[in-house]
């Protein structure tokens, strides 16, 4: 069996609905990324908190709170890492059972297609996955970086370095964030994408249900009002 005859074993349908759910996964992280100043992301809100951040860094003493903070980011980002290896160590294992798999599909579909279908709708996890493996390790990677970018701040805050070099960290610790956001939305379309082995229509209601919740948590969450309000100090 060629290319094309393999090809043919799907329908416009299917390949309309990887079509969308890749456009809707890709073009989610550009609004989000890029949000508007008079709407801004709930990551966007977040990262000028990360460079306030860095700079309240400067003046505290000791400076172990943030050390912490930094360790805590890296240990999230190795659990979604270690998590991301083992869904594609269970999507290989799929791979090599697909009799069982197609099984399974059938009850839900009742649809006799060959095994490299179904092959095709793992190796489309399977990818989400490695890339939420790679924002993952890169992320963890990064929030390091910026751990050592935060020891080399003096201590004395009155050090022309001092600020500079916070400022760094933030930025560094910002890019770190970005590749983490993206790793989750990597997990949560891979998520999506197993809609795929009941049909294309529960893959299109399945990616567009996805890219809502998202969006919705970007900018129209509570957490995002909650960043959004202006909390008035006043003396006692």
């Amino acid at each position: 069996m060629d290319l094309t005859q393999r090809l043919a074993l799907f329908s416009t349908l299917d390949f309309v609905a990887v079509g969308l759910l890749v456009l809707v996964w890709l073009v989610s992280t550009q609004m989000i990324e890029h949000s508007p100043k008079s709407r801004p992301s709930t990551s966007s809100l977040m990262a000028q908190y990360r460079r306030e951040w860095m700079v309240q860094f400067v003046s505290r003493q000791p400076r172990i709170f943030d050390s912490q903070i930094v360790g805590q980011l890296r240990q999230g980002t190795a659990f979604f890492a270690s998590g991301s290896m083992i869904a594609i160590g269970g999507g290989f294992a799929l791979l090599g059972n697909t009799e069982r798999l197609r099984g399974v599909a059938q009850d839900l579909t009742q649809s006799a297609d060959p095994l490299f279908v179904w092959e095709i709708k793992l190796f489309l996890m399977l990818a989400f996955a490695a890339n939420a493996f790679l924002k993952f390790v890169w992320s963890h990677r990064l929030f390091g970086y910026c751990a050592i970018l935060m020891a080399a701040v003096p201590n004395d805050e009155t050090d022309a370095l001092a600020l500079p070099r916070a400022a760094k960290a933030g930025e560094i610790n910002i890019i770190a964030a970005r590749s983490y956001n993206r790793g989750l939305r990597s997990v949560y379309f891979g998520i999506a994408s197993v809609a795929w082995l009941a049909g294309a229509p529960a893959l299109i209601a399945a990616g567009l249900f996805t890219a809502g919740v998202i969006l919705r948590r970007e900018f129209a969450s509570q957490s995002r009002a909650v960043l959004l309000t202006t909390i008035d100090r006043t003396d006692t």
